[in-house]
């Protein structure tokens, strides 16, 4: 393959000099999107990206080698490895493939960021003059960050989930200890729910709720997850409105959990 622009870092180039070896006339790039159940990068962070991307539901993958690039947003895309195809069977609704990360690899999944404008198409062939632009090399893998400070929190349901089950010491540590007002959010639909946090184990334990059913015993919540079923829950978005330390009164809490119902509107246009 020949390089369109000399200044650009090309990923074939890129990792051609790293010592990986394929054939680039054999490969497909994944360019792995949020397929309206779950999204890559989730899996990413959970460590199942490699078995997500096995279950197809058609044979999207004839050719020898996969360059699997996970959708980041602003057109950018996160380096997930690339793989050897060793076969494949019919299942039921589509085929499972049997795949094999290819070696020297390792220290550049998760740390390389690509750029690339995306068509409609998530399966294209890596043809002479495609190009893959690296725009960034991290000094560290991307991964489930530690806890960003309480004006920062913006979890999707699949990372809260990999938090509390994996305990993460660091958002533990902040949530565990903590009272407060949170919002959720079904990102399908806008709407909002605001919840409040004051018992002992303060937001962690409220949050570790809605890991476990998704609805947390809220009354619309469930009625919504029964509506569009239990799936739904990876639509919803968490995030902090308002903290207090341990000594807050239940009552204190309450108030400010209405103040912002009344803010949000979310007991007549949301989730409340």
């Amino acid at each position: 393959m020949e390089s369109a622009n000399s200044e650009i870092i090309e990923l074939y180039y890129f990792l051609e000099a790293a010592g990986v070896k394929f054939t680039a006339k054999k490969t497909k790039v994944h360019l792995a999107c949020w397929n309206g159940r779950e999204h890559p990068i989730d899996e990413y962070y959970a460590g199942r990206f490699k078995e997500w991307q096995e279950d197809q539901g058609r044979a999207n993958f004839s050719c020898d080698y996969i360059v699997s690039l996970i959708d980041i947003g602003n057109k950018t895309w996160l380096f997930a490895g690339i793989y050897k195809v060793k076969g494949c069977q019919a299942i039921s609704g589509g085929v499972k493939y049997v795949t094999e990360l290819l070696t020297k690899q390792e220290n550049l999944i998760g740390r390389l960021i690509i750029y690339h404008k995306r068509s409609r198409a998530s399966y294209i062939w890596w043809k002479e003059g495609l190009v893959f632009p690296i725009i960034e090399i991290r000094r560290e893998k991307l991964s489930v960050e530690d806890f960003p400070g309480y004006n920062s929190v913006d979890l999707s349901y699949s990372k809260l989930k990999i938090i509390i089950e994996e305990k993460i010491p660091s958002w533990n540590g902040a949530l565990a200890n903590m009272k407060g007002v949170y919002l959720i959010t079904d990102t399908t639909s806008g709407k909002h729910y605001v919840g409040k946090a004051s018992g002992e184990v303060g937001i962690w334990q409220r949050w570790s709720s809605y890991v476990k059913n998704g609805h947390g015993g809220n009354k619309e919540l469930r009625k919504l997850l029964k509506e569009e079923g239990p799936e739904h829950r990876i639509n919803f978005k968490y995030s902090i409105l308002e903290i207090a330390d341990s000594h807050a009164s239940d009552q204190y809490i309450l108030a400010r959990e209405s103040y912002w119902m009344n803010v949000l509107m979310s007991r007549k246009f949301g989730l409340n």
